[in-house]
């Protein structure tokens, strides 16, 4: 268990490669893409990401937070944009410390792997393809994409972390060693890039994440350190009001005109850039079992989820902060890997349904007049009673000490006890509310 290979060198990969390092294990990466230290990024092919406590927490055990702070802008909360270019402000939290980072997927990439690269124990090799696996045996084959080659690796323990696609994964059900399901969300989604002023200076107010909710389909935009946003339009593949419909220039500057008036006078190449970037899916990957013998699947090869909540990477890194205690427990990979699977499933399958149910609160909830009289009142029962009431997105953003599992369920509870707070027209401060929570075993 001294060596380790990992299949993927992104930012999971990567992060995963530098904690056990640490440990005194030599590890060896093989990623399918170039090195991220010697090449540009391709544009339009990735969302933006949120860095945020649990994230954060993995960052540091592993020593690279320094490394990265320079490359995130700091988000305290949501700026929402209505149909007149008018803007709100909406705070995420109400405690100093309640912050959201961005961060692009390419800086973070980059860094990671130059931390890696620098780190004893840990050795980089990119362009490998990996075309199959025999987990009995520990072997891994590639293609190395350079020169043109197959070859194959006895790599013993195996850790896959090449994404939503994994080859691995794909190999592993070949075998029936695993199987998988994808629950494909009916909402595509396209990236545009909003330019930095000519002082290379933001264009909006860099400190929040701006959203444009309109309902059935939304556009959001992040914060670069370079001065650029990275916007990120969703809406559905199909129907009236979709990609399908924005067949043409005309069509989708029309569309934009009507619906996102101050977001367009900041893309000045919007039909180009429309035309050009790719319209991604998003799904939701179920896949059992993660790990059969030497072998495991973490992050999104596992277990990937729709972006709404900003947790796809958050949730990866902490899944490499229990891998690598575990990892440190037990005597053999197998049991590491079997106690892994058991202690992280309940997790991930909260963090996946949360996810879906913020996509809804982001792009029409959010509008709604009764949304944030319900949100002061949930702030004010966390003010008042601060250990049994937390509202579930602070719990899932700001508390990595709160699972997953039990913000889904807490933040339920939560809803019943507001539902009746507000049902009855009673305050935070009444003794009706101190009712309800202890009631409801908060």
């Amino acid at each position: 268990m001294n060596n380790v290979t990992i299949v993927g060198g992104g930012p999971v990969g990567s992060l995963l490669a530098l904690l056990l390092a640490k440990q005194g294990r030599h590890v060896t990466v093989y990623e399918r893409r170039d090195d991220p230290r010697t090449t540009t990024p391709e544009r339009g092919r990735s969302i933006n990401l949120a860095l945020a406590a649990r994230g954060l927490r993995a960052l540091a055990a592993a020593d690279a937070l320094t490394a990265l702070q320079p490359l995130m802008t700091a988000m305290p909360g949501r700026i929402l944009h209505d149909e007149n270019g008018q803007t709100r402000f909406m705070p995420y939290g109400q405690h100093p410390e309640e912050i959201n980072w961005s961060i692009s997927r390419a800086e973070i990439s980059r860094a990671l792997v130059t931390l890696a690269g620098k780190q004893e124990g840990v050795s980089l090799h990119f362009n490998q393809r990996c075309l199959n696996i025999d987990p009995d045996s520990g072997t891994l084959q590639f293609h190395d994409q350079r020169r043109g080659i197959e070859h194959t690796v006895h790599a013993g323990t195996i850790i896959a972390a090449d994404g939503a696609g994994s080859a691995v994964r794909g190999a592993l059900e070949q075998r029936q060693s695993c199987q998988s399901t994808e629950d494909l969300l009916a909402h595509d989604y396209k990236e545009l890039s909003i330019p930095a002023r000519a002082d290379g200076s933001h264009c909006m107010d860099p400190h929040g994440l701006h959203i444009w909710p309109r309902g059935e389909f939304m556009c959001i935009a992040l914060p670069n350190a370079d001065g650029t946003f990275t916007a990120t339009l969703f809406m559905p593949r199909s129907g009236p009001v979709s990609f399908d419909s924005l067949r043409d220039a005309a069509a989708v500057r029309a569309f934009f005109t009507a619906q996102f008036p101050d977001l367009l006078a900041l893309v000045p190449d919007l039909e180009t850039q429309f035309a050009e970037h790719p319209q991604g899916g998003l799904a939701t990957l179920h896949c059992w079992p993660w790990h059969t013998g030497n072998t495991l699947l973490i992050g999104d090869a596992a277990h990937a989820i729709v972006p709404f909540h900003g947790q796809g990477l958050n949730c990866g890194f902490e899944d490499c902060l229990l891998l690598d205690r575990l990892l440190a427990q037990h005597e053999t990979a197998a049991a590491a890997f079997r106690e892994y699977e058991s202690a992280r499933r309940l997790d991930t399958d909260a963090i996946a349904q949360m996810a879906l149910e913020n996509y809804l609160e982001m792009r029409d909830t959010v509008r709604r007049s009764d949304y944030a009289l319900r949100r002061e009142l949930a702030l004010e029962l966390e003010r008042r009673y601060p250990r049994q009431f937390v509202p579930r997105y602070s719990m899932v953003m700001f508390h990595p000490e709160i699972s997953y599992s039990e913000a889904l369920h807490r933040g339920q509870t939560q809803e019943r006890v507001l539902d009746a707070l507000i049902a009855e027209g009673v305050s935070a401060a009444s003794e009706r509310a101190a009712v309800l929570i202890r009631d409801a075993g908060l």
